[in-house]
């Protein structure tokens, strides 16, 4: 015969669902799509800037010759709800430090499940001026291919829209800036776009060839005869992938996109690597990439992918400025626990506080 509750479960029940239900309240109000953010100011080309010719034109397909352009540096960066916060201080940072603010088109990639419409006029409403297009990442190209890494925010299919680039832009855009939403630049955007890529890399990014390349991959691909071999002919070092200049022309012609998904294909059968859309660029680039000065990703201020602890900069001169990691500065900051470095990136912040919403 079943046991009657107790007194007891009664309690515990009900302060379970007390707690469910404030934890969804809380849930609620902490939504982004809540937030309301101000507008940036507008900013203009110095004199040394090239014109775009037919900037107001639009190509036969109905593309604008301005967001074709060789001459602007085209952005790309993803865009959702969650992270919205971080990407508009992003772009304020871009905008801010540029000499040819007017010649930067933003690429955001949205997931096709977010609210687009919301996403687009938020960035409006802030950046009335902005050259931008938000594309649509059908999650389901991906999804089937993930599999779970040491921390649930890695495993978001938008995570992997970086790998879809060339497929998503349009076909005339030759190369592009991909920066995540958890940086600021401090520095012209332009120097970093000009990086040259020789006549072979399809990337450039900073590598730190210090790091311990191996533990980005699992015992079982290391002791694997044929997958250990991966990089016999090369001399790889770690790069992070929230800062990269790529050359979309010679990602489309060696079907880039392909390479990255076989082996993620693999770690569905066999389990090579623990850290979601990283190793698989590793295992298609690394030893293969035009280095970059690290001034371009004084990365990691966010601390670990498990406790977000503060960090320092790493020696040397500072371009860029990125909180990769599991502790975000907004986060941090509203929560009155920022680390010093959040300092840094507070003066990007357009979020709107509630005061300024009332005066």
């Amino acid at each position: 015969m079943p046991k009657s509750p107790s007194l007891f479960d009664f309690h515990l029940l009900l302060l379970f669902t007390i707690f469910s239900l404030a934890a969804a309240d809380a849930i609620a109000a902490a939504r982004p799509i809540t937030q309301q953010f101000k507008e940036a100011p507008q900013f203009y080309n110095s004199e040394i800037c090239p014109k775009i010719v037919g900037e107001d034109d639009e190509s036969d397909n109905g593309t604008s010759i301005f967001l074709c352009s060789d001459q602007s540096v085209h952005v790309a960066m993803t865009l959702d709800s969650a992270y919205i916060r971080g990407s508009m201080a992003a772009v304020l940072s871009i905008l801010q430090h540029s000499s040819c603010p007017q010649n930067i088109v933003f690429h955001f990639v949205a997931s096709a499940t977010a609210n687009a419409s919301f996403l687009h006029a938020t960035i409006s409403s802030s950046f009335p001026y902005l050259s931008f297009q938000v594309y649509s990442f059908d999650d389901s190209s991906v999804s089937r291919l993930i599999s779970t890494s040491i921390r649930s925010a890695l495993d978001c299919p938008l995570n992997y829209a970086r790998s879809y680039l060339a497929d998503l832009l349009p076909s005339c855009v030759r190369r592009i800036v991909y920066l995540d939403s958890d940086l600021v630049l401090v520095d012209d955007i332009a120097k970093l776009a000009a990086i040259q890529l020789g006549d072979n890399s399809v990337l450039a990014a900073p590598e730190h060839c210090n790091a311990n390349f191996t533990s980005y991959f699992t015992l079982t691909f290391w002791s694997s005869p044929t997958l250990s071999l991966t990089f016999a002919n090369r001399k790889p070092c770690y790069f992070n992938t929230g800062v990269m200049v790529i050359d979309l022309d010679r990602w489309r012609r060696g079907d880039y996109t392909k390479k990255i998904e076989e082996w993620m294909e693999i770690q569905k059968r066999t389990r090579i690597y623990e850290l979601g859309s990283l190793p698989p660029f590793l295992l298609v680039f690394a030893g293969n990439i035009v280095a970059v000065d690290h001034r371009w990703n004084q990365h990691g201020l966010g601390g670990d992918n498990f406790k977000g602890l503060c960090r320092d900069l790493h020696p040397g001169p500072v371009s860029l400025l990125h909180w990769s990691g599991k502790g975000k500065p907004w986060v941090r900051l509203d929560a009155n626990r920022p680390c010093p470095l959040d300092a840094l990136w507070a003066p990007y912040d357009l979020l709107q506080t509630p005061f300024a919403l009332d005066s």
